[in-house]
């Protein structure tokens, strides 16, 4: 970006990803915000302090951060932390092209009325007893209407502020969620697990806010969307464009997963759709999967007929749902492709369906 450092970053945070990784995203919030931690003589950490501009060499970055709901659980004493740091750089006397935090909590108590200090919340979660924003349980199940519907319950869900101030609640706070929100250039979610991919499961695209972002921003500019792979030591930052095109490769479109898959019978179709499925899911939260990526999965699994024949005599419901999968993602404008591969998918659903009820 010419040199110039994002004003505002969005963090997701997982509670189990944290423990694995010893902090690493808790690390990596504190340290954007030029924030350090003090440890007491036995090592524990109980304080924070700001690290001077002078030391820090760079603007203070703002962030948004979205713990889970495990990361609230296990994590309480972690996020009292990262709010008390945050508020300090608020309140900080620094100039305000060199604290992107105290800039926008500045404009944010002005626009709602409200002190600084209340303006710098930005350690976010769900409601006590409650989890995830659901989103991935509405693509599952095909029950929105449109985006705007996954947004909003992505900001109703998430919305609820920790504040240090207040211990032992969590406050529903959706117009400062908002007017954080709207201030990010780019959202970022850290990869640590080899075992588990993006498309494995749906609770990254659950907890992803880059489409939420680009609504709520004044611009409409989508903000660019990072993941960091730090499954090895060699730890690389991609485009989470480029995750999902390697994802895709690695999984959903190599016969080697997807022969391994079907040489265990039933689930493992269950398993093939149920990737596809979470694909279309990075559609409609980031818009950042490309269009082959559907291509190529209708010639392996729809096009090749002896391919399609083995998925439906395996798992017919699965393979029913996947021809739903794809005749959804071309309604919704995720994929583009030609009127005969949509007939032939809409011939096949009839099919499907007669099979499965015994016509």
């Amino acid at each position: 970006n010419d040199g110039a450092y994002p004003e505002s970053i969005a963090f997701t945070l997982w509670g189990t990803d944290n423990i694995k990784t010893y902090g690493e995203s808790l690390a990596q919030v504190l340290a954007l915000a030029g924030v350090r931690p003090v440890a007491d003589s036995l090592g524990r950490v109980n304080k924070v302090e700001l690290i001077p501009l002078e030391e820090l060499g760079r603007p203070r970055i703002d962030v948004v951060v979205s713990c889970s709901g495990v990361f609230r659980d296990l994590f309480i004493n972690q996020m009292n932390l990262m709010d008390r740091g945050i508020k300090m750089a608020a309140e900080a006397d620094e100039p305000l092209e060199q604290n992107f935090i105290r800039k926008h909590a500045v404009e944010q108590a002005e626009e709602l009325n409200v002190s600084i200090r209340e303006a710098s919340c930005r350690v976010f979660s769900n409601s006590a007893g409650s989890y995830s924003a659901n989103v991935g349980l509405a693509i599952e199940n095909g029950g929105w209407e449109d985006e705007s519907q996954l947004q909003e319950q992505f900001l109703t869900r998430k919305g609820f502020a920790f504040n240090a101030d207040k211990p032992g609640m969590m406050e529903q706070q959706a117009d400062l969620f908002k007017s954080a929100l709207k201030t990010v250039d780019v959202t970022f979610q850290n990869l640590d697990s080899s075992e588990i991919s993006i498309t494995d499961v749906s609770h990254y695209y659950d907890s992803d806010p880059t489409k939420v972002v680009e609504g709520l921003r004044d611009d409409k500019k989508k903000p660019m969307s990072l993941m960091a792979d730090t499954t090895t030591a060699n730890a690389q930052v991609r485009t989470l464009s480029e995750t999902v095109r390697l994802d895709a490769r690695t999984k959903l479109l190599n016969p080697k997963f997807y022969e391994g898959m079907l040489s265990t019978g039933y689930e493992g179709v269950r398993e093939i759709q149920k990737r596809l499925r979470n694909t279309m899911g990075w559609s409609a939260t980031a818009g950042e999967v490309d269009n082959f990526v559907f291509e190529d999965a209708n010639s392996v699994f729809i096009e090749d007929a002896e391919m399609q024949q083995r998925l439906l005599d395996t798992n017919p419901n699965a393979f029913r749902d996947m021809v739903t999968t794809f005749l959804e993602a071309n309604g919704r404008g995720y994929w583009e492709t030609t009127d005969e591969n949509i007939e032939r998918l809409q011939e096949l659903y009839a099919e499907v369906e007669d099979r499965i009820e015994g016509v």
